[in-house]
């Protein structure tokens, strides 16, 4: 689904709860970064990057709160405080929230965002999931913190995957099915995770990033797994990608619970 200035939203609708993630649509920075860059150190400038946020703050009505990203598997549960832009940012790679007007917020220009939701908005969390994070469990500690926060088992979450990379574009080496437990040449009879890689010869395989956050949530117990069809780097006018371009914006994936 699409909403304003074609940036996605998730097709699920859940009382009290808002989600998007942003495009490159809808700011206004320029070149490489145009035009709705929110990452602050990525080289763009700062000015403009402000006026971005901005822009994404008043469209989804709530306070963002962002991360210090760092590829790993940290959940942080924040509040009304930590919006507060003279907050240092907290170092983590997921996060969650029981209180209105917080959007919990990740950034991501291949990797993937990956949204939660608890009935009737009790909780709700994002998490960047990047094939290190996603490798080391980020996923699976999301899901536990949003249940655990909103009293609720992981089979009543709703998840949404947005855009990163696709399975067409996400080339890797040998590190990476190690790190999902695939030794090279093994079957999805030996190794689960096997299924999400196809070889691409001379030691390379192309790596499925959203199937495979897609079976750890499922595994994790999250019934309802929405999204993931969208490929950042085969879609270069609509969205940022690190892998495809190197010097790029940062897309924000955010969700949030409406004040009441």
């Amino acid at each position: 689904m699409t909403g304003d200035a074609g940036w996605l939203a998730p097709e699920w609708r859940i009382a009290g709860v808002g989600a998007l993630m942003t495009t490159r649509a809808g700011g206004v920075s320029s070149g490489p970064y145009a035009s709705m860059n929110v990452g602050v150190a990525v080289g763009d400038d700062a000015a403009t990057v402000a006026e971005n946020r901005r822009r994404f703050a008043a469209r989804i009505g709530a306070r963002p709160v962002f991360l210090r990203q760092v590829h790993g598997a940290r959940v942080v549960r924040v509040e009304a405080i930590d919006a507060d832009p003279d907050r240092p940012l907290h170092e983590a790679d997921a996060v969650f929230t029981t209180a209105a007007g917080v959007a919990c917020t990740v950034q991501a220009a291949d990797c993937l965002p990956v949204l939660l939701a608890a009935p009737d908005g009790r909780a709700v969390g994002a998490a960047h999931a990047g094939w290190r994070g996603l490798a080391a469990g980020v996923l699976e500690a999301a899901v536990a913190a949003v249940s655990d926060a909103a009293r609720c088992q992981p089979s009543e979450l709703s998840a949404w995957l947005g855009a990163c990379i696709g399975p067409g574009a996400f080339e890797v080496g040998a590190d990476v099915l190690l790190a999902f437990a695939v030794p090279p040449g093994s079957s999805a009879d030996v190794a689960p995770a096997a299924r999400r890689f196809r070889p691409q010869g001379a030691g390379k395989w192309l790596g499925d990033l959203a199937g495979l956050a897609r079976d750890r949530l499922l595994a994790a117990g999250v019934q309802r797994v929405d999204g993931g069809g969208w490929c950042t780097v085969g879609d270069p006018a609509r969205f940022f990608s690190y892998r495809r371009d190197g010097t790029t914006g940062r897309m924000a994936a955010a969700i949030w619970i409406a004040r009441g």
